[in-house]
């Protein structure tokens, strides 16, 4: 039996590989992207046996707008027909979605079915499903140092008042948990401008297998390598140990 404290409270993926999985195949890169889509229900379904409080999906990111034209056309296509088809049964399940990132470069049917899917799942919490879309790590902390300028300018706030709490209030995700575990497929080992600033301390884990690939199994491995680490955040072990429940004070 799996300890409470050996499962992450938020999981963060960079779902890399789609494209490479369709070469494999001679297949269309699109036809690597539905399939993805599919490994994202598996691992949502995943996430909501094991008790995984928070996911976070890296689903688009901001400089993939430079991609051939025909293949984000293909993406968004792909991002509406998601959002119609899988946004009821996720509201079934509990799940609340979010997205984040800047939205001013999608268009209106598509900003219309984020919105409302928000809206439609707000109240649920047994799995917070955050996607990042159209989202950059440096983007949003630039996003959350602006807004405390604005406030300053204002008077709302006095230069002394800035501090790691204060910049971390204006973050997308500051009402969860910072991610415990990062995952990314594709046998890339970085993190592309994902979460950079909540990444701080989380614990890193990359596998060679294509995101399309993904399923409960390999997932399981990941929880199983994290669950044998020893997260310090700056202590000793001795200090971890002492502070451990059981331990002594």
């Amino acid at each position: 039996m799996t300890s409470a404290a050996a499962v992450p409270r938020h999981l963060a993926i960079i779902m890399d590989g789609n494209g490479r999985w369709a070469q494999q195949r001679h297949r269309p890169r699109l036809i690597g992207h539905r399939a993805g889509a599919r490994a994202v229900k598996r691992c949502v379904e995943f996430c909501l046996d094991r008790g995984i409080g928070a996911l976070t999906l890296f689903a688009f990111s901001s400089e993939n707008w430079n991609r051939p034209a025909e293949e984000v056309g293909g993406l968004m296509k792909l991002f509406l027909g998601a959002l119609e088809r899988e946004v009821d049964e996720l509201h079934r399940l509990g799940a609340r979605l979010r997205f984040i990132g800047e939205r001013g470069r999608f268009d209106a049917a598509i900003l219309a079915r984020m919105q409302a899917a928000e809206a439609l799942t707000a109240g649920n919490d047994r799995l917070h499903l955050n996607i990042a879309a159209s989202y950059g790590g440096r983007q949003e902390i630039a996003a959350a140092a602006r807004a405390l300028a604005e406030d300053v300018a204002a008077g709302r706030l006095r230069p002394d008042q800035i501090d790691e709490a204060a910049l971390d209030a204006r973050m997308a995700l500051a009402d969860l948990p910072p991610p415990d575990l990062f995952i990314r497929t594709g046998g890339e080992l970085r993190i592309s401008n994902f979460l950079l600033w909540q990444l701080a301390y989380t614990e890193l884990w990359f596998t060679d297998a294509l995101w399309p690939d993904v399923d409960a199994a390999l997932l399981q491995s990941a929880l199983d390598d994290y669950a044998g680490r020893e997260r310090r955040f700056g202590l000793t072990s001795a200090q971890v140990k002492r502070h451990a429940p059981g331990g002594t004070t």
